[in-house]
């Protein structure tokens, strides 16, 4: 029954427009937001301006596309950086490689093996940092972070249904074929076990990959969000013309 009620609950996400949209909506009796984008979208990934000044805000990447005639219609914190806002593992912007790739084991969550990367191409993809590293594909914009939520199918080794490490926590999944991106965000605090059951579960994709918690943080104008807090280090969002 419990499945039940999540696959109708998420048979909204999937009715959603391929451009992107986003919803409120339950997993597991808990709160959570998700956003679906299409690959035909003009998805990007930010981190800096032209002078190299990181940008850490939703407003500033607002800045920088409204030289275009264009504006944000959703973002979120996409990968897990140091303390002067420069990410701790790779980043593609623009089809430049801005940090390099992390593949050992280290402290954190970055470091619980195995981590990924999202990539923005032809197509959207989550993929192993050692698999990634080892035949890279063609990414306009990508970045790493850590732990994978899903690997094939199937969660992380590491994570325990009862466990007590809760945050609030963001993450981005994608479809089998690539063609959509699920970016969600916990409304309550919830365990690793939780989250990537939602993507796996709730949302059917075969690969998604952990952004962070503590400070996740969600832009979403049709649902009246526009996240605070301390300044950012990657942000991934959508640009759309004004």
């Amino acid at each position: 029954m419990l499945r039940l009620l999540a696959a109708c609950a998420f048979a909204l996400a999937y009715a959603l427009p391929a451009q992107a949209s986003c919803i409120d909506t339950t997993f597991d009796d808990l709160p959570f937001t998700v956003c679906k984008v299409g690959a035909d979208a003009d998805l990007r990934l930010f981190h800096a301006d032209a002078q190299g000044a990181v940008l850490g805000s939703f407003a500033k990447v607002d800045e920088v596309l409204a030289t275009e005639g264009k504006t944000l219609k959703f973002a979120m914190n996409a990968g897990m950086y140091h303390d002067d806002r420069a990410p701790v593992g790779l980043l593609v912007t623009q089809g430049q490689e801005r940090a390099g790739i992390v593949t050992r084991e280290g402290p954190g969550n970055f470091g619980l093996l195995p981590n990924g990367v999202f990539c923005i191409g032809k197509d959207f993809s989550v993929v192993e940092s050692r698999a990634f590293k080892a035949a890279r594909p063609a990414c306009r914009f990508a970045t790493q972070s850590g732990p994978m939520l899903v690997i094939d199918g199937a969660l992380h080794p590491r994570f325990l249904p009862d466990s007590d490490s809760r945050f609030i926590r963001n993450g981005v999944g994608v479809s089998g074929d690539g063609k959509t991106a699920y970016f969600a965000i916990s409304g309550r605090a919830v365990n690793f076990d939780t989250f990537g059951r939602l993507f796996r579960d709730g949302l059917g994709v075969p690969n998604a990959l952990y952004f962070d918690g503590k400070i996740s943080r969600l832009f979403s104008p049709e649902l009246g969000r526009n996240d605070f807090g301390f300044q950012m280090g990657p942000i991934v969002g959508l640009a759309v013309p004004k």
